[in-house]
């Protein structure tokens, strides 16, 4: 008799090496390398859940299958656009949001709108890059490591950070060149 198949288990904890970077970056960030495969936060049950959690997202948006493929869109648009410079279907997230300017107690104030609260996440993630073009765009990196596809925000006082984590991809790299150093035959 055939074993009933069991669904996988959600995810509770972020298994990201790179978290905490502003939302756009930190959408990208869902996307990273493991042992030389890639791996995909959102494909993964629950995967959603933990990447709206660990943005504070979670309490005003729901994990559902449809917000997932808004997210997932905005991900594909958001790459597009820092890759190639493709930015129609970033506009085109854009376009399912606003912002409107309110007064509160403590001053003025903005409150994001959205056309399908459903678009949220994902329009939020594409706000935060254009805030990110309209602070820096020059400190918008991609980690210096062959192997590494996370990106960040290169928050160092004279702007050269070159890795996401000097304990993961940074010290790999001075492995490598110290390797590379002391066995010069086995280049």
């Amino acid at each position: 008799m055939p074993k009933p198949k069991s669904k996988p288990t959600p995810l509770i904890e972020d298994p990201r090496p790179l978290i905490g970077e502003p939302l756009a970056l930190d959408l990208l960030n869902t996307w990273w390398m493991r042992d030389g495969v890639v791996q995909d936060l959102l494909a993964v049950p629950g995967g959603l859940a933990v990447w709206l959690g660990s943005n504070g997202l979670d309490e005003r948006f729901a994990a559902d299958t449809v917000t997932l493929t808004h997210v997932n869109g905005t991900r594909t648009a958001l790459k597009l656009a820092l890759d190639d410079g493709r930015t129609g279907d970033l506009d085109a997230v854009l376009s399912m949001g606003r912002i409107r300017a309110t007064l509160t107690a403590d001053g003025p104030g903005e409150v994001p709108e959205f056309e399908d609260p459903r678009w949220g996440p994902g329009w939020l993630a594409a706000r935060s890059y254009l805030e990110l073009l309209s602070t820096a765009p020059d400190r918008i990196r991609r980690c210096a490591h062959e192997a590494c596809v996370l990106r960040f925000f290169d928050t160092s006082r004279n702007g050269t950070r070159r890795w996401c984590s000097m304990a993961a991809c940074g010290n790999r790299a001075k492995a490598s060149r110290h390797y590379a150093r002391s066995n010069p035959g086995n280049e």
